[in-house]
Parts: structure tokens; sequence; C-alpha cells
């Protein structure tokens, strides 16, 4: 069925694929972003929109200078009720998926987390349950987990629990890290019971901050040499001090393995980034199948922590 407009046959329903366009385009505020998401030309993306804006009779956006766009009031409505319809069909889409499928179950896990604790661990849960399909994918910090691709995530929070629309946090793993270096290394600055570090090269993931509440905190001076290298990543940083290079704050709970097999050694009890942790991020409801895989998982997950011997440093006296 048609409509006749002036000249030429419209169509009854609006056109799909140029409300796809339009709510890219609203999205980015841009046709040429619009058009690298969508895998079109920046001209396809015109067209639709001029489609969909000839379908409605009345134009929606405002082009102003630099091919710079601005929604009409009557257009930002459009893209908002758009941009949540569109996550509401994928999210149905996906459902519809698992349904055939064997449950899945897709963890985005710092890399961190994921090296140190997670992966060494994943063996028992396939064992236990083998009619999970299971999918571990990177949650880089600082950037936002898309519940609409991941079930569940494990991240990073300096500073308490993290406030995420939509999405549960659980505290998993303290933050609180100590000095720690390669065996051979710490017999070099073994002092009786204690571990000289005036003398130490200092390993750093990020600045020279951690080290210098560190020596703060344990009541030391503080070495005039500070600034040893910078490692981008805690895995590099985790890597040179399993290979001797220097000594590194780490969290304690990421590292308990290093510490049982003696692979690092810890040197203090004094910690910092104590305010920091470890959390599971999820956002409730899943689809059936994939709810009765989270459940699953996260009890795994919390039993495999629970379980675990405490982590111990043998060194408690307040100058340590």
């Amino acid at each position: 069925m048609s409509l006749l407009h002036n000249a030429g046959a419209i169509e009854m329903h609006p056109p799909l694929t140029a409300l796809r366009a339009f709510e890219v385009a609203s999205r980015h505020g841009s046709f040429s972003a619009a058009a690298e998401e969508l895998c079109v030309t920046q001209s396809a993306v015109s067209h639709q929109i001029r489609h969909l804006e000839d379908w409605m009779g009345a134009p929606l956006f405002v082009r102003g200078k630099g091919n710079r766009l601005s929604l009409l009031p009557h257009g930002a409505a459009l893209a908002q009720t758009l941009t949540h319809s569109f996550a509401e069909i994928d999210a149905a889409c996906r459902r519809a998926r698992q349904a055939k499928d064997p449950p899945s179950l897709v963890i985005a896990a710092i890399p961190s987390l994921a090296v140190c604790w997670l992966i060494p661990r994943l063996t028992d849960f396939r064992r236990r349950h083998p009619e999970v399909h299971l999918r571990v994918v990177y949650a880089l910090h600082g950037q936002a987990i898309d519940f609409a691709d991941v079930d569940l995530a494990l991240i990073f929070s300096k500073a308490g629990p993290p406030r995420l629309d939509g999405a549960r946090a659980t505290p998993f793993l303290p933050g609180a890290s100590a000095p720690v270096c390669s065996p051979a290394l710490a017999a070099t600055m073994r002092r009786g019971e204690d571990y000289d570090l005036s003398d130490a090269l200092l390993l750093h993931d990020s600045g020279v901050g951690g080290w210098q509440r560190w020596f703060v905190r344990a009541d030391r001076p503080l070495p005039g040499a500070i600034d040893g290298p910078v490692f981008e990543d805690f895995n590099l940083l985790r890597a040179a001090a399993l290979a001797g290079q220097g000594v590194a704050l780490c969290p304690l709970a990421v590292i308990a393995d290093d510490l049982r097999d003696e692979r690092l050694v810890p040197l203090s009890a004094i910690t910092v980034h104590d305010d920091s942790g470890y959390y599971l991020l999820d956002s409730p409801p899943l689809g059936s199948a994939t709810h009765a895989a989270a459940k699953a998982f996260r009890e795994w997950l919390f039993a495999n922590r629970d379980n675990a011997d405490p982590v111990t440093v043998p060194f408690a006296s307040a100058g340590n």
C-alpha cells in the first residue's frame, strides 16, 4: 500500500534503513562518522537522510558551517526514541540467537586480573560447567562497558564501587598493594628480618605517586632516585618484577599465585591503594539461558575467591 505525495509514491511505513542512518548520524553528529560505523559511504548516509526527510515532509537537522549538524527539536525527540528502540531490537535478536545455541557467556576482564587470576582458574570452571560456552575479552580501564555485548565484567576502581547506570557492582578483590620482587633480588636486600629498599630500583606502572605514598606510610626516607622505569600495563610491570629487574608495588590479592609459588617475594606488610579494588559488574536481566550461565559463573568466581589461601605477609611491624 502507498500514499501519493505530490507526483511520487511515498511509503506508508517509515523507511527502516533511513531511520538507522539517521539514528547513527544524530548520535555522532556527523555524516562521515555515521558512514564509518555503518560501513557505507558518506553520500549513502546523506541520501538515506534526505529520503527520510522527504518521507517526513520536514527537515530533521540544521546544517551549519563545516557540515556540522544540529538536530531540530522534533529530530532530537525522534533520535532519542530510535536509539532506545534499536537497542531493544538488538537485545531481542541476541536473546533469539542464544535460544538455539548452547548457553554462551561473555566475560570482560581487565588484563591484569585476566592474566594473573582468572585464566589460570578457568579450567576448573569448564570442567564444572561444560555446557557453558565462555568468551573472555578485554575490559580496558577507563572505557565504558557495553552490556549489549558483555554479560559480566571484572574491572578496577580506584576509590570505592564504580557507579554505572543500570549496572550492579559487587566487590571482588581488594587492591591493597605492597612491594614485591623476585627471590634472587630479595636476597640481596635482606637485612636481618627486614629488607632495605633505599638503593632498590623501583618499578612503576603509572607515575611515582604510589611509591611516594608507600615510603611516607612506612615512615622511611624517600630515596633520592625514585624515578625508575615506567611500564604502561600492569602485566608488563609484573613481568619486569618476575625477571628480577626491580621492586614493584603490586596488588597482593591479584598476584596471590606468584606469592604462594614464591615467584615473587613480599618485602613489607605496609600497603597503599587500600581504598582501591576489583569489582564484578553485571546488568540484569539477561535471557534465561544466559542468566543461568551468569549465575553459575558468579557462584564459581566467588567460591574460588573465598576458598583461596589468604595472602599473608610475614612482616607485620610498622617499621617494615
